[in-house]
């Protein structure tokens, strides 16, 4: 029976492909799509999964969860401390997100609140959920706040998050999905509750270059094809331009597939903070990896990847979406 699973992402090209690829794994039932602000803001992460779905257009519709309107303040203050690089994801994915691709979709009638999106499904299907997170942990956090029993209702939780020894993407140290709102991930992932974090280290193995492009041969042919044939050629473009790197890294198809293909990964067992007050630490995730760990585990980290399975997860995906 295919794994049921609410993907939270605030979409961005590399979201827009993990939710791709998802719809096409036959080993996943994608039961609904969440939309969070970080990389584009929480009313656009909403349209662009409206935008995805029509693209697509899968047999079943996963339900669609709107982003909480209080996000809004989060997202000036999170601008406001990272001006720089919010400039940039505009550059490598688009002003709306997904390139150039035109997101003309009208707001949903009655928009679904993400949180209490989340907490719904998981009390219909108690212990059969992985939550995959794609973007900060604001609509975890909400959901974990509305129902103390949310956390522990997941069959899993699965975060592409933090570092573990690596440098940060928007400062030296800190990742931008913990970053944008470091409080909400200090309550996720400092929670009890056993997790899997996909950082920064792992999440940047897998690269997709021009000529591994040229290769896949996209098409019109099928949804998933002619959806790619738009966002990929554009990210590359974008990367070579304002990065001077010849390929785009599958951070969240890496995430995916640690959901999908499990035996891609070696796993460590650790535990968890968040740092959310210092100055220059501001989203930081720190480890306890003493000899004697004085913190008890709570997050199961992601610490190597098979690279190559990754594309070639990718790869029979697309086939299969054909």
């Amino acid at each position: 029976m295919p794994q049921k699973i609410i993907i939270d992402g605030d979409p961005g090209i590399g979201d827009a492909l993990a939710i791709a690829i998802a719809l096409a794994d036959p080993e996943l039932d994608v039961v609904a799509l969440t939309a969070v602000g970080g990389a584009v803001s929480a009313v656009q992460a909403g349209r662009n999964l409206q935008a995805l779905l029509e693209a697509l257009d899968p047999p079943k519709w996963p339900r669609i969860g709107q982003a909480e309107a209080a996000q809004r303040m989060l997202e000036a203050e999170s601008a406001a401390m990272s001006p720089d690089w919010q400039n940039r994801q505009r550059l490598l994915h688009g002003s709306d997100g997904l390139g150039d691709l035109q997101v003309a979709v009208a707001d949903l009638h009655h928009p679904r609140d993400a949180a209490k999106l989340m907490t719904e499904l998981v009390k219909e299907f108690p212990d059969e959920i992985t939550l995959l997170t794609l973007g900060p942990l604001s609509n975890v956090a909400m959901a974990a706040d509305r129902d103390a029993g949310f956390l522990g209702g997941l069959r899993s939780l699965v975060c592409l998050a933090g570092t573990v020894t690596s440098e940060g993407d928007v400062t030296a140290v800190a990742e931008f999905n913990v970053f944008h709102h470091p409080e909400a991930a200090r309550v996720v992932l400092k929670s009890p509750n056993m997790k899997s974090i996909v950082p920064r280290d792992v999440s940047q193995r897998a690269m997709l270059t021009f000529d591994q492009l040229d290769r896949l041969d996209l098409t019109d042919a099928s949804r998933c094809g002619n959806l790619l044939r738009h966002l990929l050629p554009f990210s590359l473009r974008a990367h070579r331009q304002h990065l001077g790197v010849e390929g785009i890294w599958l951070a969240e198809l890496t995430a995916l597939a640690a959901i999908s293909q499990p035996r891609l990964f070696k796993r460590m067992t650790l535990s968890v903070d968040v740092e959310t007050e210092g100055r220059l630490t501001r989203g930081m995730t720190i480890f306890d990896r003493r000899q004697r760990p004085a913190w008890h585990n709570n997050v199961e980290a992601l610490i190597e990847v098979d690279a190559q399975g990754v594309i070639d997860y990718f790869i029979q995906m697309l086939r299969k979406a054909s």
